[in-house]
């Protein structure tokens, strides 16, 4: 028998095992209807229901892996709001070195007031700095079309009559590029990927006729340095940003903490007094309190005056990395999957995460 795919999320249709990929009941399986959703798309797009399946590395490399065997274009999407975290350097390899763009899609969660050639400066310095080489590098917003219409056509040059792959990490905004992709270029009214905030929503690889090509939809690669990936959907939904942030400034004299709710932590040990400018989502609760009583506020109040995490969060252990910053010019500390704050000065900062990743110092974004 023909192996039927879930339109949704690409697994392959099954009626034995509820608790896995692409389940959907055999009394639905003869109705006759060529756009098979399986039970877990369903849920998530009807219900906003959603069960999370996670993908290994190997898994991962796998599936992309077939690409190599290809003459295709690679279309290689990034949040940019977390630039880094978004990043797979391996995609070259993976794919055997077939021609490959980057796409930062988000870009409507940055200040207006920036230009776009200036981000585009930035972003070129932290791909070399990776050692990737695309062909070009595009800006663009998905949710907001910003951009899509010159992001599309230069995609179609790119291609000729090659498939194209869309990759990237999870939560980039892939499917959402195709669904807004088919609506501008094919006129579909209709979303034909599954999207969602939640990891692990597409799950193998969805083929769509595109003019005289495919394209093919990838699965997303978990980054386990984003804290995002051991957060409770309510956590989830506080940490995403879904419009453009506004950065909120803090003068701090060394001695002073700062908290992203219960979820990371900057103490300013020494140095001159300075503005530090944090970008993060807007439902994020950020608290000053003084370095000496740091450490029983958040033993006392983590999960209730610092949330995120909330109740149904797990245990949320912070470790911390001591940064001596010495450059007059602006840099960004990185808190992955949750944001930045830009600062200058010499200044040494003890910045705390989750105890399994690990926050990062840059040349400043903004």
């Amino acid at each position: 028998m023909e192996k039927l795919y879930c339109i949704g999320c690409g697994s392959v249709i099954q009626s034995e095992d509820t608790s896995k990929p692409g389940y959907v009941p055999s009394s639905k399986l003869n109705e006759e209807n060529e756009d098979i959703v399986c039970r877990r798309c369903f849920r998530l797009k009807n219900y906003n229901e959603v069960t999370p399946l996670k993908m290994s590395s190997d898994e991962y490399a796998n599936i992309i892996s077939e690409i190599g065997n290809k003459e295709a274009l690679i279309v290689m999407v990034i949040d940019i709001f977390d630039i880094e975290g978004s990043l797979i350097t391996q995609i070259p390899k993976l794919t055997n070195h077939n021609d490959f763009i980057i796409i930062a899609n988000k870009i409507d969660l940055l200040p207006k007031s920036l230009n776009e050639p200036k981000i585009l400066h930035h972003l070129k310095k932290i791909i070399s700095d990776n050692e990737l080489k695309p062909m070009d590098i595009l800006l663009m917003s998905a949710m907001k079309n910003k951009n899509i219409d010159f992001v599309i056509d230069k995609i179609v040059n790119y291609a000729e009559k090659k498939d194209i792959y869309i990759v990237g990490a999870t939560n980039v905004g892939k499917s959402t590029f195709i669904n807004t992709l088919l609506k501008s270029y094919a006129s579909s009214q209709k979303d034909i990927i599954t999207t969602s905030f939640y990891a692990g929503t597409t799950l193998n690889l969805i083929k769509i006729p595109f003019g005289e090509n495919f394209i093919i939809d990838t699965p997303g690669l978990i980054n386990d340095n984003q804290i995002t990936h051991y957060l409770s959907q309510k956590a989830l939904k506080v940490v995403t940003p879904k419009k453009e942030i506004k950065p909120k400034v803090y003068q701090l004299d060394s001695g002073q903490t700062l908290f992203f709710g219960g979820l990371a932590r900057i103490d300013f040990i020494s140095g001159e007094k300075t503005s530090f400018v944090c970008f993060a989502s807007e439902f994020i609760n950020i608290h000053r309190t003084k370095l000496e009583k740091a450490d029983e506020l958040y033993e006392k109040q983590v999960k209730i005056l610092l949330t995120p995490p909330f109740e149904e969060d797990e245990d949320f252990p912070l470790k911390g990395h001591i940064f001596n910053l010495k450059k007059q010019s602006k840099q960004d500390i990185v808190l992955p999957g949750l944001g930045f704050v830009t600062v200058s000065g010499f200044i040494k900062l003890k910045v705390y995460t989750r105890s399994n990743t690990t926050p990062y110092i840059r040349e400043a974004l903004i």
